[in-house]
């Protein structure tokens, strides 16, 4: 009798903490997050319930807000405008930790394995590789100095198979290559005169191609990672050749760029158009034409529609378009400011945010029709769990 008083008295404290701790025993493969820009929070959400689950403050300059999240979805990593690298605990919604890591930040990627995040910076230029699970950093890449000293921005941050990670060079028209086998021994590859002025990149889902568009010139530049000796090729060139070019409000973002079967489709710069592109040898197969200047351009996970949503002074305005016709077959008016769209793993839904309602709209991908929505302050970038395990997001 008396060894059970001593054990229910050893476990009493322990069901207390129990009790207090806020931390949810569920899984995260239905969660994600929204950010709430002006405020520096995010939401930790529930994508099944359609609720709220946590906010978690303090984050520092979300307006340009990226997030990534660790191979077993329980941790998001935000990187903020201002330089700020934050790690966010979905199932306690609490900040583990936060580190400035630069001056002006523009996104980031986790390490095929997962124990890498890597931050690239406007300023002071280059990338900076930190643990994944202590925020050390373990890797300062400068980037290409400028006359006067200063590193060029570098854009387009994605990671690759076999513990690499790419990126573009704004200022000096390149493209490098960071192999972090050896965190503490980076080694790079890097490719000049790739064109003008880089200003984002993507990679392929499959993770063989990157490619990087072009403010300053009509193209891309394409590299084959799986032949990198080859160096980087131009598609597309001179796209708007012969074309009126608008005043750019916003720039397009390619890591929202869509794949449906055979083709790509990608935002035009500075023009109302979607390029389509063959995937077998990255060859012009059309364009469609659409309300506005496209900023994200974003295919359903199966790949049967395309939804887009514009630059001002068109941001009230989303676009659904047919895959196999290449055919509008919806305009929406969600509301102004519709920043970001992010679809459920298997693509019944579609979560919008729109900024300057303080909402974020669902809608039914069957129906196109609103089904929910939920209030948020400011919102912008919204990233579900699903994006643990695709490379490149």
């Amino acid at each position: 009798m008396r060894w059970f008083f001593l054990i229910a008295a050893m476990l009493v404290p322990l069901a207390g903490q129990a009790a207090a701790s806020p931390c949810l025993t569920r899984g995260t493969g239905d969660m994600g997050i929204i950010i709430e820009r002006a405020a520096g929070s995010l939401q930790v959400v529930d994508t099944t319930a359609h609720s709220e689950l946590f906010r978690v403050e303090g984050l520092g300059d979300l307006s340009h807000a990226s997030a990534v999240y660790s191979r077993d979805a329980r941790y998001a990593y935000i990187f903020g405008r201002d330089g700020g690298l934050s790690k966010v605990d979905l199932l306690c919604g609490t900040l583990v930790k936060r580190v400035v890591q630069g001056g002006n930040s523009i996104g980031g990627a986790i390490s095929q394995d997962g124990r890498l995040i890597a931050v690239s910076n406007y300023e002071p230029g280059g990338v900076k590789v930190f643990s994944a699970e202590s925020l050390e950093l373990l890797a300062d890449i400068p980037a290409t100095r400028l006359p006067g000293g200063k590193g060029s921005k570098t854009v387009g941050l994605v990671d690759a198979p076999e513990q690499r990670f790419v990126f573009g060079l704004y200022d000096t028209g390149e493209i490098w290559i960071a192999d972090l086998t050896d965190p503490k021994a980076p080694r790079l590859q890097r490719f000049k005169d790739i064109g003008r002025q880089p200003y984002d990149g993507l990679i392929t889902p499959d993770g063989r191609y990157y490619i990087a568009g072009l403010f300053g010139e009509d193209g891309l530049a394409l590299l084959d990672l799986w032949h990198p000796e080859r160096g980087p090729s131009r598609i597309l060139n001179h796209y708007g050749r012969g074309k009126k070019q608008l005043p750019v409000y916003k720039m397009p973002h390619l890591e929202g760029w869509a794949v449906a079967g055979d083709r790509a489709f990608l935002p035009a710069i500075g023009l109302h158009e979607i390029l389509v592109v063959n995937r077998d040898g990255w060859q012009p197969a059309g364009r469609i034409q659409v309300h506005g200047q496209p900023v994200f351009v974003m295919a359903r996970p199966d790949g049967r529609q395309i939804w887009v949503n514009f630059a001002f002074p068109n941001n009230d305005t989303i676009q659904v378009i047919d895959t196999e016709t290449l055919k509008i077959i919806k305009t929406l008016k969600p509301g102004k400011g519709a920043l970001h769209m992010e679809f459920t793993p298997r693509g019944e839904e579609v979560w919008i945010s729109i900024r300057d309602l303080d909402q974020v709209k669902i809608y039914d991908t069957r129906t196109l029709e609103q089904t929910a929505s939920l209030p948020a302050d400011k919102p912008s970038g919204i990233f579900f769990t699903s994006r643990a395990h695709k490379t490149g997001l």
